[in-house]
């Protein structure tokens, strides 16, 4: 008596085709922003770094477009997506159609020192343009 095949699970890396598989794992995404790298075959065609504002599924009108301003994500797009985790514990996403495919990553936060823009740091004042001055006089002189 055959019986239902389990459903699949994956630990840190896989790759899936179904659209429901695809847009939970692209949910975080979302109101993020990303760097793209589009590939032809084996050639870098374009890559940016923009603003993930939609994602959608089962709206074949809605195309998928990365600008460096904006991008949205047609999980119609493409055939499946192959996921991995990179040593800092965040995903690689890759949408393929064909011989194409778009690197998706999440964008670094943070200066060239990896500093975030929100973290707390020390006030810093630039005193080298001030002179110091103490006033005397103002106290009664003893006699």
């Amino acid at each position: 008596m055959p019986s239902e095949p389990p459903a699949k699970f994956f630990v840190n890396d896989g790759v899936v085709s179904t659209r429901e598989d695809m847009l939970n794992l692209l949910r975080p995404l979302l109101k993020q922003t990303v760097t793209y790298r589009y590939f032809r075959s084996h050639d870098l065609i374009a890559h940016g770094t923009g603003w993930v504002e939609r994602i959608v599924v089962d709206q074949p009108e809605v195309s998928t477009f990365f600008t460096p301003i904006a991008v949205t994500l047609n999980v119609d797009s493409f055939e499946h997506l192959e996921f991995a985790t990179r040593p800092d514990q965040m995903l690689i996403y890759t949408l393929v159609q064909g011989s194409e495919r778009v690197v998706i990553e999440f964008a670094p936060v943070g200066d060239a020192a990896g500093h975030a823009p929100f973290e707390p740091r020390q006030l810093a004042f630039d005193t080298s343009g001030f002179v110091q001055m103490e006033l005397l006089g103002l106290e009664r002189a003893e006699e």
